[in-house]
Parts: C-alpha cells; structure tokens; sequence
C-alpha cells in the first residue's frame, strides 16, 4: 500500500539530524562531568545514530516520489520518531517513567512547552540544553512543513498560501530552504546576544531562552520560568516571541527584496492590532485595579499576551489570580495562534480573517440576495475549495478539543483543568488554567492516560488536526 523506501530514507535523515543535534547536550555533559548523564547521553545518540543507518539502508535510492497518502502517514510518523527517540535521554537520566519522557518530548518537538519536570533549577544542565534543542529544532520544522507540505496538502485553508510556497515546487527550493534556516540561525544568534548584553541571564540561561523563545517553545531554565530573570530579559522575550510568531516566508522575501512587504501582509497587521489592541485593555485593567503601576502593567500585559498568542507559554505571575476578565481573556486567546509559516501553534490569524470576509459576505448577500460579493483575503481569490478546507478544519479543531476534553473528565480531572487542559494542549501553548497546570503548576501530577491524551492532543494541534485526523478513517489505509 505505502511505498516504504522513500519513507524510511526520509526517517533517516530526520533521525540523523537529531542525533547529531544529540551531540551538543552529549559534549556538554562530558565537559562539565559529575553526574550530568554523559554516558546516558552517548548511549542515547548511539542508538538514535544507528537506527538512522538502518532505515538508510533499508530506504538508500536515487529518487524520491511521495504520493498525497504517503505524505499525510510520514508528517505524523517523522514527529513520532523524533519523539520515541528524544526521551531516551529523559528515561536514562531524569528516571522518568517513558510515558513522562514522551510527553515531555512531545511537548518540545511541538513547541508546545507544558512540562512534568520539577526541580528545573536542579537539573543537569545537559538536560535543560537537551529541552531547549528539541523546541528550536521542532520550531524549524513546523517552519517547513507550513510552507512547503500542509499548502500542497491543502490543510486548513493552507492553500491559499501556495503562491508564496511554490518555490518549493521547483530548482529554488533548497535556496529558499537554506535562507530559511539562515534567518533562524542569525535570529537565534540575536536573541542569544541580547539575553546576555541587555538582561541578567549568564551565557548558558541567554543561549536556552533564545532557542526557546524563537521557537515560541516557552522551556526554561528554572522553575519560576522568566520571572527568574529582570525586567530587561522580559522586554527582550516580548520583542523575539513577536519575532517568532511572523511568517519566515514573507521575512525571507522582505529581506531579499528589500522592500516592507512583510508589513503589507494581513497576517502581519492583525497579529499587530490583536497583541496592541488586547495589550492596551489588559494594561488599563491592571493598571485601573491597582494590580501594577501602568509601566509594569504594560510590560506584564504584553509579555503574558504575546506568549499566549504565540503559544511560547512562558509564565511572567499567574494570569490566573488577576480576576475574572483577564482569566476570560487568555482562554479566548489561548486557542488564538499568531502567522501561518511561523513557529506559532494555535488555530491561525488567517483563518479569523478568512472567516470575517465570509461572514460579510454573507451579511451582505442577506441584504442584497441578487448581489455578486466576491470573497478576497490578502489580495487573493478564497476559492470554494479552500471555504471547505478552512470549514472543515474548524469543526476538527474544535471537535478536537471536545472530545479530548470529555475524554480527560472521564479520568477524574476537573472540568476547568480538562478543558483548559485539552485547550493549551491542541493550541501548543504550554500552561493551561488552575492551579494544577496553571502558569505556578505543571502536569506532572496528571494520570498517564491524560498524558497520552494531551500528547496526542499536542501532535493534532501542531500539524494542523487533519493531517493526523485523517489517518484514524480506514478508508486511508485502503488501496
């Protein structure tokens, strides 16, 4: 039914790209030594080499030519492997349990940033560089598989990104690929020298919190998560999180062709009136309640919405405590997302916009039935194929969370930690509502079929629901 060479030989060069990122936390705990797991290390980069070069030979060709079922099957099984294979470290050093080890990879590859480690301040360093690794590297990822596969896919209304994408489709592609990965790399550079000149984080914290706050991962170093650090350290988060959640494409094209088209974009300017609009009421709230003075009530706003926005989870106090419209505020936006083609999880500014024009449409064809409305969005035709796309990837999304939901109050969790739970988890923002698995909490505590649940939660959200949805309908598995 599959063809499994090309499958393999693309798991293989995945699993090969994560051992040899292994390397660093392997190097790292052989150079401090004293308990920070260099042989567990080594062990775990061995296995992951050599199960790279059996899949290499099993899947060694020329040409590789992936059908529309095959690349729905290796999306879900790339990020799987990638998973299996990062907890080992976690296993053979944290002794956690696998289920533990897994949602806590899960939770990285996906950028999603919910934790059940405590101690992180404890922790061998090589682990905490272990976390962050995995968040930049599941970053990067999601970067090329939301330009160059969910477009051709056609997932979620991802289409009407494919006139940007379409460099992929020909010689240029591995150029744009490799300036994709140059931005990223110079922008994880900036953000590394920014922790360490402007804020108090040593060179180790600056060189964590840059790869987690580009990736929008939200993984700390400490417990208390960036409320370790200074005031300086949370303007530079704000300013690289937003960073994180702009589409790498448009940058890309910006930056070659000089011009501002990025700021052009719809995408662009929603996210900016969205964070600048919901900033200024949470500022004034705060602010107007005695909570802050209006300085650190902008600075707290603006942290806490733009890592909930861009699904980093970074935790700056408890949002939680703060009264009942910012506790409403954050569960609307926590489903929210920033671009396509960013590191960002969540459901998408596109998609609200999208739908805004279909809603007005339709307000307008009410009024005048004999009228003829076109449907534009960014200067582009939203064809009824794509109207479908983005239609059924609502009602996924949120039967998704639904269901996932329902299924975790099954396992005695309370309602506000299930559905907060099920929200964070498949909008990869990290921290859910409560004191449980709030901003002060972790899910540690969860049963491990909750664990699983969110995991899968976690995967579905980050590849855009019905990438993996489709995969559970047995007609897929016909020829």
């Amino acid at each position: 039914m599959f063809n499994l060479r090309p499958i393999a030989f693309i798991l293989s060069m995945t699993l090969s790209t994560l051992a040899v990122l292994m390397w660093l936390p392997t190097l790292l705990a052989l150079w401090l030594g004293h308990h920070q797991g260099f042989q567990e290390f080594l062990q775990s980069t061995l296995l992951t080499h050599a199960a790279a070069l059996l899949l290499f030979i099993i899947g060694r060709r020329e040409h590789i030519h992936l059908r529309v079922k095959e690349m729905f099957f290796l999306t879900t099984l790339v990020w799987l492997s990638v998973c299996v294979f990062g907890a080992l470290p976690f296993v053979f050093i944290s002794h956690i349990n696998f289920t533990d080890a897994f949602f806590e990879t899960m939770s990285g590859v996906t950028t999603t940033g919910s934790t059940v480690l405590t101690g992180l301040d404890i922790q061998p360093l090589a682990i905490l560089l272990w976390r962050s690794v995995l968040q930049w590297l599941g970053g990067i990822g999601f970067i090329v598989a939301a330009v160059a596969i969910l477009p051709y896919l056609n997932v979620g209304g991802m289409r009407l990104f494919q006139a940007e994408s379409s460099v992929w489709s020909d010689k240029s592609a591995p150029n744009m690929a490799k300036r994709i990965v140059q931005l990223y790399l110079a922008l994880t550079l900036l953000c590394i020298a920014s922790y360490y000149l402007l804020s108090d984080m040593n060179a180790f914290e600056a060189v964590n919190h840059a790869m987690t706050t580009l990736s929008t991962g939200g993984y700390s170093t400490s417990d208390t998560s960036m409320n370790h650090f200074s005031t300086a350290a949370h303007w530079v988060g704000i300013t690289f999180m937003f960073v994180g959640g702009l589409p790498f494409l448009l940058m890309v094209f910006s930056l070659q062709q000089k011009n501002f088209h990025l700021f052009k974009d719809a995408q662009v300017r929603g996210f900016f009136v969205l964070i600048i609009s919901t900033a200024l009421m949470l500022s004034l709230y705060l602010w107007l309640t005695g909570r802050y003075p209006l300085v650190d009530a902008i600075r707290v706003s603006l942290f806490n919405l733009i890592s909930v926005i861009t699904t980093t989870g970074y935790a700056l106090d408890d949002f939680g405590h703060w009264g009942a419209f910012p506790l409403v505020l954050f569960g609307l936006l926590m489903v929210c997302g920033a671009c396509s083609g960013s590191t960002a999880g969540g459901f998408k500014i596109f998609r609200f916009q999208v739908g805004i024009v279909l809603f007005s449409k339709q307000l307008h064809l009410l009024m005048h039935p004999r009228a003829i409305v076109g449907q534009r969005y960014n200067g582009r035709h939203v064809s009824d194929d794509i109207v479908r796309s983005l239609i059924t990837f609502i009602f996924g999304y949120f039967a998704t969370i639904v269901i996932l939901a329902l299924l975790l109050t099954l396992l005695s969790l309370p309602p506000q930690v299930a559905i907060s739970a099920a929200m964070t988890a498949v909008a990869n923002v990290g921290p859910g509502i409560g004191e449980t698995i709030g901003p002060s909490g972790n899910f540690a505590g969860l049963p491990d079929a909750a664990k699983w649940l969110l995991a899968l939660g976690m995967l579905m959200g980050r590849l855009e629901i019905m990438t993996v949805m489709v995969l559970f309908f047995p007609s897929f598995w016909r020829n």
